[in-house]
């Protein structure tokens, strides 16, 4: 297996994925709406058209999934809660389309999904792949998506779900809004867990799943030893010489900041990551001190 494409190339994860295959000899490839816009090699593809350069298809050996609006960019109005849902959906449904029409399918398929199948808030009990899915927004949304991505595998393609959880990366994601305030505080109560894993990590674990034929099915992409949000948000500080204060933000005020969204940094999940760990994926990055050392020094 040489030619790997990927969805959502041009995000945070997917630049990581991206240097880390090319590191180990694959040839990348992305679907954009703008091929031209990258030096990147890349496919054309237009969701909302739903049409795509079936040579993509046919010249991919594996394919990562990472395509997706931000679930925290925006206030969860309506229009943006559609928006989320369906770039998920019609995304994953645009490739199912393009696989069942090609003569030559990929030999794997590695999607992204999320924790948040397991709901906003599911307290000190620890999250498994078998647990039940939650019934909020984004439960909603990663149900729909994963059953998309079942659909794949029904083509005979290997097919692997990442639940992925709290990314770390000194370039974006919850690291940089956690510390964009002046002072770092926690939120809310402080105490609610966050399942995080380092993005060097994730990255090896998208390679892991590519080139492990017994990795089949759904796993969390979660390190090993969650951490409360008052504890990553210290620690970060710490990282980066910010002031650090233990009083909590209020949830009432949270809310109307961000209204629904709210719920999503109010809330928390201790997610196990023992199922990936039994099949053979070594984290570099188990504890927090560690992964942020890494994070911040090698510049996310």
């Amino acid at each position: 297996m040489k030619n790997i494409l990927i969805t959502g190339g041009s995000g945070l994860v997917g630049k990581k994925i991206t240097d880390l295959l090319e590191r180990k000899g694959y040839t990348v490839a992305w679907l954009s709406r703008s091929p031209s816009k990258y030096k990147q090699k890349s496919f054309a593809w237009d969701v909302d058209a739903m049409s795509i350069d079936p040579e993509a298809i046919s010249w991919a050996e594996g394919i990562i999934h990472l395509a997706g609006e931000g679930v925290a960019d925006k206030r969860w109005t309506a229009s943006r809660k559609k928006a989320i849902l369906e770039s998920r959906t019609n995304s994953t449904a645009l490739l199912l389309q393009a696989i069942e029409q090609s003569d030559k399918k990929p030999e794997v398929f590695v999607s992204a999904s999320a924790v948040g199948y397991y709901g906003f808030n599911t307290g000190d009990a620890w999250m498994d792949e078998n647990s039940a899915s939650g019934n909020d927004f984004l439960a909603q949304v990663v149900r729909a998506w994963e059953d998309k991505v079942k659909q794949i595998e029904k083509t005979g393609v290997r097919t692997v779900m990442l639940r992925i959880g709290i990314v770390l990366d000194s370039k974006g994601g919850a690291l940089v809004e956690m510390l964009k305030p002046p002072v770092a505080a926690p939120l809310g109560s402080g105490k609610q867990w966050m399942s995080w894993i380092a993005v060097q990590d994730l990255a090896r674990m998208f390679l892991f799943a590519l080139e492990n034929n017994h990795i089949k099915g759904i796993y969390n992409a979660v390190g090993p030893k969650p951490a409360t949000n008052e504890e990553l948000t210290q620690k970060a500080a710490q990282k980066v010489g910010k002031l650090f204060v233990g009083m909590g933000v209020p949830g009432f005020a949270l809310k109307l900041v961000l209204g629904e969204m709210a719920q999503m940094v109010l809330g928390g999940n201790k997610v196990s990551a023992k199922k990936i760990q039994e099949a053979g994926f070594e984290f570099r990055y188990p504890n927090l001190e560690e992964a942020l050392e890494k994070v911040y020094n090698a510049g996310g």
